[in-house]
């Protein structure tokens, strides 16, 4: 059973002491409407997305461009314009989920965590979080093995993972406890995605020790 590290190339990243990451400002919109008339093109191509994401979770990849159109409220050709081809709307899914989670362990980093770890620390938030909508994690996880049938996905994938390691490698733990903790948090969040949940109390208290593991690896 893939676990999310080898699905998503083990998606790690944050920006140390707030600093801002270069991603797009417009958030994953996984759930919520966009409004139907006078939609800028960045709103366009969300509408777009958020379409082929519902559809190609209840019909699979073989779902049309057309069909994608429609369901955006857009024509064909309107979709073109954005999207060239299905495979660019694909790739495009992959990228913005990638950027989701970098943007989300972003907001995690805490501004006056200073110390080694700090980035290590935010990817454990986000990762082991008991308020996390497990419906959401369960449609993620099931778009990812969607996506990840086609070749694209996975460069996309192995990319995003060197871009983590780079990121993660000044972060000052040492490796063995980097790499034991960031395990630890995907084996966690792999749970919750698979629909396997933990007792009620379990998810907070993996948190707090893998938070706690951050900071006793000089002791």
């Amino acid at each position: 059973m893939p676990t999310r590290s080898a699905q998503e190339g083990s998606r790690r990243a944050a920006a140390p002491a707030r600093t801002r990451l270069r991603l797009p400002q417009t958030r994953w919109r996984w759930r919520g409407c966009v409004p139907a008339g006078g939609r800028s093109p960045e709103d366009t191509r969300d509408a777009i997305l958020e379409a082929a994401r519902r559809l190609f979770l209840t019909d699979g990849l073989q779902v049309t461009l057309a069909r994608v159109a429609s369901e955006a409220g857009v024509s064909k050709g309107g979709l073109i314009y954005h999207f060239g081809s299905k495979e660019d709307l694909v790739t495009a899914l992959a990228v913005r989920m990638v950027h989701e989670f970098r943007h989300e362990v972003e907001e995690r980093v805490e501004a006056d965590d200073a110390g080694p770890g700090r980035l290590v620390r935010a990817y454990v938030r986000v990762s082991v979080d008991p308020a996390a909508d497990q419906t959401l994690a369960q449609e993620r996880q099931a778009l990812e093995v969607i996506l990840g049938t086609v070749a694209e996905v996975h460069e996309i994938w192995r990319a995003d993972s060197r871009w983590w390691k780079d990121a993660l490698a000044t972060d000052g733990l040492p490796e063995l406890t980097r790499d034991l903790v960031i395990a630890a948090a995907d084996g966690v969040w792999a749970t919750v995605e698979w629909g396997d949940p933990y007792p009620p109390g379990r998810t907070e208290a993996l948190r707090d020790r893998l938070l706690a593991l951050t900071h006793e690896w000089g002791e």
